[in-house]
């Protein structure tokens, strides 16, 4: 039994300036299509962010909406993968992070730049959705998958797509007798970590690399970036990856097994695993990361997830800088900025109980 894949909206209407070579998503644009005299935003300033992929067309959408309502804040947000983001924040290239992992303890225990010594730092969900699995197999427009046949796929020691395991799981399919391309983000990324994570929970027999932001074992294809991971599943022949659900387009998805159901993506799906998962143990109270629990066996819940994090300063050293971080964090994560969210890249929304304690973490930025 499946349960109904909902269909990403696409949100276009931001315009992206290119710095170095990598899109940037800048609110600048937006002023031009301010009214005059509508705001009543005392606001003001340039704002830089980068971090994960995965949140890019949510930050589009983030960014538009609250340029209008704050016409004298430019906001630009890279996303260059959450290693690359935290990496910028910590050495105070930017003033806040987008990463779809937490930070490690090692980088807890660290320096971070940009914030006045001591004061500590705010780590909160931001953006809740499912991580798909994406494929382009000549002759099959349904494929099903257990996790221990994913990790083979992607571990290399199923290369294939007429293999005995993946035959089993898809009776009714003409699988090709050609060799599997895998393709793998090439950069560091929270993505990566959520779906090995996944991967080493659920089949820890097949994949037993723990997770973490490279992608731990040789072969396969490696892309830059989401958008790079979908160009070439989307341009090769007999491909698979995985990407955030928000760019899966109009490639195949796949479902994978929970319980005894196979089931495809859908945002209430992957927020009911988060919603049900604990917090990690032992962090600061302004350190909202969830421990997910990728074991449930309810076909109502897709624990094929990613939880994205906006991480950002107490305090900094540039004293003009807390307010914009502060109030772009209080926008994203509250109900308006959800919904917005939600419509540009399916994302699922913070719970009531975790929205209060967003809320709680994010009063502490000055």
């Amino acid at each position: 039994m499946k349960t109904a894949t909902t269909n990403f909206k696409r949100f276009g209407s931001v315009a992206a300036i290119a710095i170095a070579g990598t899109m940037l998503f800048s609110a600048c644009a937006a002023n031009e299509d301010a009214p005059a005299g509508e705001s009543e935003s005392t606001l003001s300033g340039t704002l830089d962010g980068a971090g994960a992929s995965s949140q890019g067309s949510a930050q589009e959408a983030w960014v538009a909406a609250f340029q209008t309502e704050n016409p004298d804040v430019t906001i630009n947000y890279e996303p260059s993968g959450s290693g690359a983001g935290r990496e910028a924040f910590l050495s105070g290239g930017v003033s806040f992070a987008g990463s779809d992992s937490a930070l490690s303890d090692d980088e807890i225990a660290g320096e971070f730049a940009s914030c006045v010594p001591d004061s500590g730092y705010v780590e909160v969900p931001a953006y809740i959705s499912p991580i798909a699995v994406i494929f382009n197999v000549e002759g099959v427009d349904e494929l099903n998958l257990d996790a221990a046949t994913l990790a083979g796929i992607f571990k290399g020691t199923i290369t294939t797509w007429d293999d005995a395991a993946i035959a089993a799981l898809n009776e009714d399919a003409t699988l090709p007798s050609a060799p599997i391309t895998a393709v793998h983000r090439a950069d560091d990324s929270g993505t990566t970590k959520n779906f090995a994570d996944y991967l080493n929970k659920v089949a820890p027999q097949v994949w037993d690399a723990a997770p973490a932001d490279p992608f731990p074992y040789a072969g396969g294809e490696a892309a830059q970036g989401t958008t790079g991971v979908v160009d070439a599943v989307t341009n090769g022949t007999n491909t698979i990856g995985y990407a955030d659900a928000s760019k899966a387009g109009d490639l195949g998805v796949a479902a994978i097994k929970v319980g005894e159901e196979f089931v495809n993506y859908t945002p209430e799906a992957a927020a009911a695993v988060v919603a049900e998962s604990p917090l990690v143990e032992g962090r600061e109270a302004t350190d909202l990361a969830i421990k997910l629990d990728r074991l449930t066996t309810d076909p109502s819940h897709y624990p094929l997830v990613l939880v994205s994090y906006i991480i950002a300063c107490q305090e900094y050293t540039d004293a003009e800088q807390g307010p914009l971080v502060k109030a772009y964090a209080q926008y994203l994560t509250s109900e308006d900025g959800q919904a917005e969210a939600a419509d540009a890249a399916g994302a699922a929304p913070l719970s009531a109980d975790l929205s209060t304690k967003v809320a709680t973490a994010l009063e502490s930025i000055k």
